[in-house]
């Protein structure tokens, strides 16, 4: 996949707009961009802005996920006008906007469920019924979902439709593609191919599979490294699993394909975890990782104020904002990743050279493009920890769950 040149350097944050703000309207949140541009954030991923289902809805306010309409927006968060403003903000703030499109299933109320029913999964009496996601652990029942039925190839072309309307009518700069790996490759390579057509858009899946980068899909989510920090975080893993990580996690994946890291998103935020459940004192460790090692790092909005609860999925829940107490921390790991070649994302970037340490609590590597160097050392652990690691020369001791850019 030829990628835009502006996301080559970029970092992700995602908008969760019903918790942002106390309005959760997309003026509200304009307000916040001068604020995010001075952190440095290059990508907004909006989650989905369009009108949720009413019937079998989950809980007060549903599920972004249970689409009703693909060509309007939902009217808790303001207007199509507004959002088109919203998205001329950002473009002035020197930001790209994608939003969040969800291709694989509709609300039940959505239009095509009596206008076009051959569109749709059949039962085995031939009846619509809710979706069930089998996610390698355990069934889930998105009861207040129904699956749209890709055999049909006027499905494509609706679906295509309403993707192009987006980018045409709006400008935004491209998707993040909800369990894309439930949707055909072909469909996505083709829509790809005709998004392009309208203007060079960037495309994120919710999937980790190769093969969405050959012709779909800029960058995946990388699951991988998110659970070997978790692991480590809990005390059940060390500097090996990284090393094991680095030597063989994305062994499968092009040298130029994107993965997105990430200490946290929606998704594990809302039900595996805040990031003080999740982190502790770890949390700044693991998110200097995901910023330095290969990928394009995600903030998950919130995170800047420390994000120590779960935001409710269904109702209002809106984020406490505090003192946006880690806002220069991650401004700096953003900062460092615009100055230096040997961290951008895919083949930009440096590949990843694992530093001999004598402690395995300790993770060292470096990363190299050209003259640009950054090597990374971080501690483990939750003590003090003394270290040697040969090719950086004399380290002076880490302090519990700290870290030493060079």
């Amino acid at each position: 996949m030829e990628h835009v040149a502006w996301s080559r350097s970029a970092n992700i944050y995602e908008v969760n707009l019903r918790q942002y703000t106390p309005e959760g309207s997309f003026a509200a949140f304009q307000a916040h961009l001068p604020r995010l541009q001075d952190m440095g954030v290059d990508i907004l991923w909006l989650m989905p802005v369009q009108p949720i289902g009413a019937k079998n809805r989950k809980g007060t306010l549903g599920s972004y996920y249970s689409v009703s309409d693909y060509h309007a927006v939902n009217p808790e968060f303001g207007t199509f006008g507004d959002f088109k403003q919203l998205v001329d903000a950002a473009h002035a703030c020197g930001m790209h906007v994608i939003l969040d499109w969800v291709a694989n299933h509709t609300a039940w109320d959505h239009v095509w469920v009596g206008d076009h029913p051959d569109w749709y999964k059949k039962d085995a009496n031939g009846e619509i019924h809710s979706y069930v996601y089998d996610n390698g652990h355990e069934l889930e029942y998105w009861t207040d979902a129904v699956g749209l039925d890709y055999r049909h190839g006027a499905v494509w072309d609706a679906m295509l439709a309403a993707l192009k309307f987006w980018v045409v009518e709006t400008g935004i700069d491209g998707y993040r593609c909800d369990v894309a790996g439930l949707v055909p490759l072909a469909f996505w390579e083709r829509a790809r191919a005709e998004l392009n057509a309208v203007k060079p858009v960037f495309m994120l899946a919710e999937a980790s599979d190769p093969a969405l980068h050959a012709l779909a899909f800029d960058m995946t989510y990388d699951w991988t490294l998110h659970d070997v920090m978790k692991r480590i975080a809990k005390g059940e893993g060390n500097a090996a699993d990284l090393v094991s990580y680095v030597e063989r996690g994305n062994a499968a994946f092009a040298a130029d394909a994107y993965r997105m890291t990430f200490t946290s998103n929606h998704d594990k935020n809302a039900w595996e975890g805040h990031d003080a459940e999740v982190y502790g004192d770890s949390f700044k460790v693991f998110a200097v990782l995901a910023a330095t090692l290969p990928g394009m790092p995600l903030i998950y909005g919130g995170q800047e104020s420390w994000l120590d609860r779960r935001l409710a999925f269904f109702e209002k829940d809106p984020i406490a904002w505090k003192r946006h107490e880690l806002a220069p921390f991650y401004a700096d790991l953003l900062r460092l990743k615009h100055q230096h070649p040997a961290l951008w994302n895919g083949a930009s970037g440096g590949a990843v050279h694992v530093l001999h340490c004598d402690n395995p609590l300790v993770f060292a590597f470096r990363r190299t493009n050209g003259a640009d160097s950054v090597s990374v050392v971080v501690n483990l652990s939750a003590r003090l920890q003394h270290l040697v690691v040969a090719e950086l020369g004399s380290q002076p001791p880490l302090e519990p769950w700290s870290f030493r850019i060079l």
